[in-house]
Order: C-alpha cells, then structure tokens, then sequence
C-alpha cells in the first residue's frame, strides 16, 4: 500500500498541491484568482521559467550547473551597463550579454569536459568566479538610469523604453515576459521531445558509454548543454533588468534554489521521472503561486526561503523514495532505460 502511495504521490502529487493551494488561497483572499494577480504571478515565474529550462538542459545528461544564478546576475548588470554607461545600441544591449552567457557555458565544459572535474564541484567555482568579476565591474553598485558614478558626475545614459518594454509592457493583454516564457518552454518542449537531439541528450545522460558506442559524441551533447544554459542563465539576466528597470548586482542569487526547485518538482509531474520543460514550467508555476500566496497573507519575505528549501526537500523526497521502492538509485533507473541508436 504505501509503495501505491508513494507512486501516486510521484505522479499526481504535485498537481494535488497546486490545486489544494490554489483553493487555498482563494477562499482566504477573494483578490488571489484575479486576473490581475494571476497576470502578476504569471509575470515573476518567468525570469525563474528561463533559468530554470537552462538547469533542466544540464540535467538531462547527468550534468549539474550551480552558477546560472551568477551567470544572471553578471547578465543584468552588463546589460545595464550597456545602456546607462555606454549607451550602445539595443541590438548589442541584447547580444553582448548572451555571448557573455556562452562564454561562462564554455568554460564550464571546458573544467568538466575535458579537465574532468565533477559538475558540482566545477560549476561552483565558476560561481564564485563568475559573482567576482561582475561584482568587481560594477564596484559592488547596482546600476540604475543616470546614477552618480564613482568617478564622479552622473552616468550619461537611462534604460530604453523599448527595452522596458520587454519586461514591462503587454501584448494583447497578456505580459511580454509570459508570451516570452511560453514561446520557450514550448520550443523547450519540442526540441527534447520530438527531434533528433533531443534523443541524444536523454541518451547521453541515461547510459554515457552506450551512447558513445552509439557514434554519439558525448563530450559535444555535453558541452552544448551547458552553453545552452549558460544562454537561458543570460536571457534571465536581460529579463530580469527589464522588469525592475535596474541592474541589481544580486539578480540572481535568490532564483538559484527557486530554479533547481523547479526543475525537481518537475521530474514528479505525471511521473516523468527525468527532467522535462512541460514539468520544469509547472514546478516553476508552483512556487510562483505559493510564494505569491504567502506574499498576500504577510508571510515576511525572510520565511520565503524555508519555503523554497521545503519545496525543493519534497520534491527530492518524493523521487528518490519512489525510485527506491522500484529498486535502485535515480542514476542506475536512468541507465537501465532502452537505449536506441541515434540515426
């Protein structure tokens, strides 16, 4: 009995509780199912939606990437210095951080891939290299539109209203940073699901040595995944600096444990067992509607993170549970799966 409990729970588990919080905290705030508020929550979830599709990326072969949230914290306040202190054009406002964002991925693979330290490990340097030199080229200040400068006198830029746009504005009556988040994680949902390489990630991080034997290039499967999460950890940085209309040099730093958060939760939705955009989105809706609950009941925003933590204890509690009582650890489930040559 309790083996069928724990399989629902993976399953269905993380469907109930949205729900059951969804009734929750319409029947103690009447403003909670507003178009308004969902509209708002809706809008917060996708910076974390973003982040959260980059960490889902290096999941998927057996990779792990903790500097993301650094990566978009050096993304915001990059893309802000490029308006409010050199006032370059928005084309380069845009392309600049995203390289930026490859360039983190790069030398992320470079210290696993080919120098072969554990992902853990090595990502967790690069965050702390990555937090460094952003906090070094602003001087520990946010930036923020025409603001007094250490060199003395006021930055000779503001952000763009363009730019604002993108995190600001709505089209439709719906939030550009929602149609955004929705036009990747459908992209997302594609790529992993109905192409080519979509095969070949599942299959490198299932069985590492079966897909080399397959003709796969294993090292090349990885090293795209962490470039790609490197260009999500970026996106979430521009987007971010759009909504608030500054470059807060700790952008990121909260959203790490609400991403990783997310894409755990997501492993558990309809019993996916494996990281998934359609799960990844859904784990990042869930917090957003908790948080944004809590928000409206007082909670003071210092309890956020035990919230956060207990979500993600849940979420790994749950899977790993469900795994043991089918035999074995998440790793070895991921390796026993059938493993087809890419053609």
């Amino acid at each position: 009995m309790s083996g069928k409990f724990i399989g629902f729970l993976f399953k269905y588990g993380a469907i109930l509780l949205m729900v059951l919080i969804l009734i929750y905290f319409s029947l103690v705030n009447g403003a909670f199912l507003s178009y308004g508020n969902i509209s708002d929550i809706l809008r917060s979830i996708s910076i974390v939606t973003l982040l959260a599709l980059g960490v889902t990326f290096t999941l998927i072969v057996d990779g792990f990437d903790l500097s993301v949230g650094s990566t978009m914290s050096l993304s915001t306040v990059l893309t802000s210095s490029l308006m409010v202190w050199f006032q370059l054009p928005l084309w380069l406002v845009i392309i600049l951080p995203i390289i930026t964002g490859v360039l983190v991925g790069l030398f992320n693979a470079l210290l696993i891939v080919k120098i072969r330290i554990p992902d853990l490990l090595a990502t967790l340097g690069v965050m702390y290299i990555v937090s460094g030199f952003h906090r070094t080229y602003t001087e520990g200040y946010s930036i923020y539109s025409h603001m007094e400068m250490t060199t003395g006198g006021k930055a000779p830029g503001e952000f763009y209203k363009s730019f604002l746009w993108v995190g600001q504005g709505e089209l439709g009556g719906v939030p550009v940073p929602v149609i955004i988040m929705l036009v990747f994680v459908a992209a997302v949902f594609i790529i992993l699901t109905h192409t080519r390489w979509g095969r070949i990630l599942y299959m490198t991080g299932g069985n590492a040595e079966a897909a080399r034997l397959s003709g796969i290039n294993v090292n090349k499967v990885k090293l795209l995944s962490y470039i790609v999460s490197g260009i999500f950890a970026s996106l979430a940085g521009i987007l971010f600096a759009a909504r608030v209309g500054s470059g807060q040099i700790d952008a990121g730093s909260s959203m790490l444990m609400e991403a990783v958060a997310a894409v755990f939760v997501g492993f558990s939705v309809l019993g996916a067992g494996k990281p998934n955009a359609l799960g990844t989105f859904f784990g990042a809706a869930l917090i957003g509607v908790l948080l944004n609950g809590l928000t409206m009941l007082n909670l003071p925003y210092y309890a956020f993170e035990i919230v956060k933590g207990t979500v993600l204890v849940l979420a790994l509690a749950v899977t790993y549970i469900h795994v043991g009582k089918r035999g074995g650890s998440l790793r070895k489930k991921r390796i026993q799966q059938p493993v087809k040559k890419a053609s």
